[in-house]
C-alpha cells in the first residue's frame, strides 16, 4: 500500500509571486516593488497593527477557540446570528475546513477551469472527482456549469470576483444559475475582493441571498492589508456552521489575528483610503494599457491582468520587469501562461510599472 495516495502525488505546490528579499538577493537590487500578489499597497491598517501590539503581551494565552468578540461583532455588522458566523485562518482556512466537514467518499465537485488555484490544491487534494468547467470570454461559465450538476455533486465553487481575471457573475447571471442548482448541493462563493466590488449595481453580494445552501467566504487580507496575519471569515446557515466549527483546527485564528480584525473592522479610514487609492490607480493602469495597446481583462478588484501573443513574451517581459525591480505575476500556474497580472499599487509605484513596461516594449 503506497504511502501518499496517488492524487496528492501528482499535486504542484502553490508558488506564490517572489518576496522582495529574494529579487533583492538574486538581482542585487536595492529598490524593488511588488505587484504580484493583491496586497494593500498601503499596508495593513493601523488601528490593527495598535490592537496587534498591544495583544503582545498574551502572546503566551491561547486564543478564545471559539473567537466570540470577532464572530459577535461580524454578526452585527452583517445583521446575521452569531451562529451563522465562522472564522479561519484566510478564506483558504475556512476551504480547507469545508472539503474536510462535507465531502464523502462518491461526492464530486464544480468550478471554473483556471480560476483560484487556492481552490484548485485543496480540491485536487480532496481526491474527489473534480468537473473543471472552461471560461467564458474570462468569466465563469455558469450556463455550462449548470449542465455539470449530477446525483454526486457535493460543492460548486465560484470566485466572486474572480482571481486571477477580476472579472464577475451578476445579479441576473446568479440568480438563472441558483434555479438550477439542488438544495443538497454546497455553493462556495468566495467574496476576498468584496469590498472593491460591492458598489457595482449588479453585484450579487451573497449577504442578500439568505440561502440554506450558500457558504460565503471573505478576506481582510486585501482591502484591510492584513495577508501576512491570516484572518478570513465566513457566513452560512447555523447548521453548516455548527458542523464546521466541529472540524476546523482548534485555536484558529492566532490571538493576534483575532484582535486584529476586531480592529480593522472599525477603521473605516483606511478601507475608504484603499478603495480611493485603488479606483485611481485602476483608472491610470487601465488609461496607460489602452494607450500602449496592451490588451488586458477589465477587472472590479485590485488587480489587472494583461493579454500577450505567447508564453514566451509574457516570461520576457516578466523577467525583464523584474531585472528593473518590478515583480508581477505571470500566470502560468493558474493555467493562463500568456497571461500577466498586475496588482494596483501607489502612484509612484504604478507610474514605475508603466514606465518600465514602456523602456521593455
Amino acid at each position: 500500500m503506497p504511502l501518499v495516495p496517488s492524487y496528492i502525488k501528482k499535486l504542484n505546490s502553490y508558488k506564490p509571486g517572489k518576496p522582495i528579499e529574494e529579487v533583492q538577493r538574486e538581482l542585487g537590487l536595492d529598490n524593488v516593488i511588488k505587484l504580484a500578489s493583491n496586497e494593500n499597497p498601503l499596508g495593513a491598517s493601523p488601528r490593527a497593527l495598535d490592537a496587534i501590539q498591544n495583544a503582545m503581551v498574551d502572546s503566551h494565552r491561547y486564543p478564545d477557540a471559539s473567537g466570540y468578540e470577532l464572530r459577535k461583532k461580524l454578526s452585527e455588522r452583517f445583521n446575521v446570528k452569531i451562529d451563522n458566523v465562522v472564522l479561519g485562518a484566510g478564506s483558504e482556512g475556512i476551504m480547507s475546513t469545508i472539503m474536510r466537514t462535507f465531502l464523502l467518499s462518491d461526492d464530486e465537485l464544480i468550478s471554473a477551469k483556471n480560476s483560484f488555484i487556492g481552490f484548485r490544491v485543496l480540491a485536487y487534494a480532496s481526491g474527489k472527482r473534480i468537473h473543471w468547467v472552461p471560461m467564458k470570454k474570462h468569466r465563469y461559465d455558469l450556463e455550462a456549469m449548470a449542465k455539470e450538476i449530477t446525483d454526486y455533486t457535493k460543492i460548486i465553487y465560484i470566485a466572486n470576483p474572480d482571481n486571477p481575471m477580476g472579472t464577475y457573475i451578476t445579479k441576473k447571471e446568479f440568480d438563472e444559475f441558483y434555479s438550477y442548482v439542488p438544495e443538497r448541493v454546497l455553493i462556495i462563493l468566495d467574496e476576498a475582493y468584496f469590498e472593491f466590488a460591492h458598489g457595482l449595481e449588479d453585484y450579487p453580494d451573497s449577504m442578500t441571498y439568505r440561502y440554506d445552501n450558500v457558504i460565503t467566504l471573505r478576506s481582510f487580507s486585501k482591502a484591510y492589508g492584513l495577508g501576512g496575519i491570516r484572518i478570513g471569515y465566513g457566513f452560512a446557515h447555523d447548521d453548516l456552521i455548527d458542523n464546521l466549527l466541529k472540524v476546523k483546527v482548534p485555536f484558529e485564528p492566532s490571538l493576534l489575528a483575532q484582535v486584529a480584525g476586531l480592529a480593522a473592522l472599525d477603521d473605516n479610514d483606511f478601507l475608504s483610503r484603499t478603495l480611493e487609492i485603488n479606483n485611481k490607480g485602476m483608472n491610470y493602469l487601465t488609461q496607460e494599457l489602452e494607450l500602449l495597446k496592451v490588451k488586458h481583462v477589465p477587472s472590479i478588484a485590485n488587480f489587472i491582468t494583461t493579454i500577450w501573443d505567447s508564453e514566451a513574451r509574457a516570461t520576457d517581459l516578466t523577467k525583464g520587469l523584474l531585472e528593473k525591480g518590478v515583480i508581477v505575476r505571470q500566470l502560468a500556474a493558474f493555467g493562463w501562461p500568456n497571461y500577466i497580472r498586475i496588482s494596483v499599487g501607489l502612484e509612484k509605484e504604478n507610474d514605475r510599472f508603466i514606465e518600465s513596461l514602456k523602456e521593455i516594449l
